[in-house]
């Protein structure tokens, strides 16, 4: 195992140091600047570059936004889900990493090929079961004592709450993930090489007053048939998405039954207010159009056809002679 990723119980540890004061943060600093040179493992394969990485770090922080909303409705309390690392690492790495004893959601995610972990750390688990079962959220952490009550629906509430990352990778692919199976022990995880690189996001979750962490882990070969999707090329190119067939056929259903004003415009004639306010009927308005002028037919402010006038089944009505480019150009199509 890398000195660089430390196991749960190195965390807990580094953290009470820091709370009774046995050691600073300033301590901590100087100790790691002190470190110029950082031994380097070849048979830490690095497969994905850090755009990509950054491609992961956005989608997974949309899907943690997702999940504190749906966490949040499920155990009616307060709830706080943020990305804290997106890293790449032996999937043996990963399993040092982790207790000994937690719980492990194995989710199948067709049409993809291979299975997504999700660790939830057992302190976290438990207060959602309590929060569940109507309690105030307090965590006793025993998993190996787990019944098959509690297993079954803390199964639902992850299989659920696995479906929000169906809508955080919309984006990339359309896929339908399913909680395979759970497990406890993770000796007992055979599902790829010790040393295949896995993607493995890890978001901090408060719950109350309870904190612990949630893991998830991709192994390369799950990634592997979408890793060009994670560019930025590909991100900008997909903003911009082409309707389906069945929506351009809807849209222009919907445009068809638009109502545009239509004018037939005589002419434009100009008089004074006083002689306005005198008008009566039968006097006459000199326009400044001659009678042998073809109309102009205005589609709301754009002059689009000129016609003559005319009368149709007793009704005035007017024929179209030609149609007008670029809003008044009369050049013939």
């Amino acid at each position: 195992m890398s000195g660089d990723v430390l196991s749960q119980n190195e965390i807990d540890a580094l953290l009470s140091a820091l709370s009774t004061g046995e050691m600073s943060a300033e301590e901590m600093k100087k100790e790691g600047g002190a470190r110029k040179v950082r031994a380097y493992d070849f048979k830490r394969a690095l497969r994905f570059s850090k755009d990509q990485i950054r491609s992961l770090t956005r989608i997974h922080e949309n899907f943690a936004r997702l999940l504190t909303t749906y966490l949040s409705a499920q155990l009616r309390t307060y709830i706080q889900i943020n990305v804290v690392s997106v890293d790449q690492i032996p999937f043996e790495e990963f399993l040092s990493s982790i207790p000994n004893m937690t719980l492990i959601n194995i989710f199948d995610v067709s049409p993809l090929e291979g299975n997504i972990l999700m660790e939830v750390n057992p302190n976290v688990a438990y207060s959602m079961l309590e929060r569940l079962m109507g309690g105030f959220g307090s965590s006793s952490g025993k998993v190996d004592n787990m019944t098959e009550i509690e297993t079954k629906i803390l199964t639902k509430l992850f299989e659920r709450s696995f479906d929000n990352l169906r809508e955080a990778w919309s984006g990339l692919i359309d896929i339908d993930p399913y909680l395979a199976e759970m497990e406890v022990n993770p000796q007992f995880l055979q599902m790829i090489s010790p040393n295949e690189t896995v993607i493995v996001i890890s978001f901090n979750i408060v719950i109350g007053e309870t904190s612990g962490m949630i893991n998830i882990c991709i192994p390369h070969v799950v990634l592997e048939p979408i890793i060009p999707n994670l560019s930025v090329r590909y991100w900008m190119q997909t903003n911009k998405k082409e309707p389906t067939p069945e929506q351009s056929v809807l849209l222009e259903k919907h445009l068809k039954q638009v109502s545009l004003p239509i004018v037939a415009e005589l002419g434009k004639g100009e008089i004074s207010v006083e002689d306005f306010l005198y008008l009566q009927i039968g006097d006459v308005i000199s326009l400044d159009t001659q009678i042998e002028e073809p109309l102009k037919i205005r589609i709301g402010d754009t002059t689009k056809f000129t016609a003559q006038p005319g009368k149709m089944r007793n009704r005035m009505a007017v024929q179209i002679l030609e149609t007008l480019l670029s809003g008044g150009n009369e050049d013939n199509e």
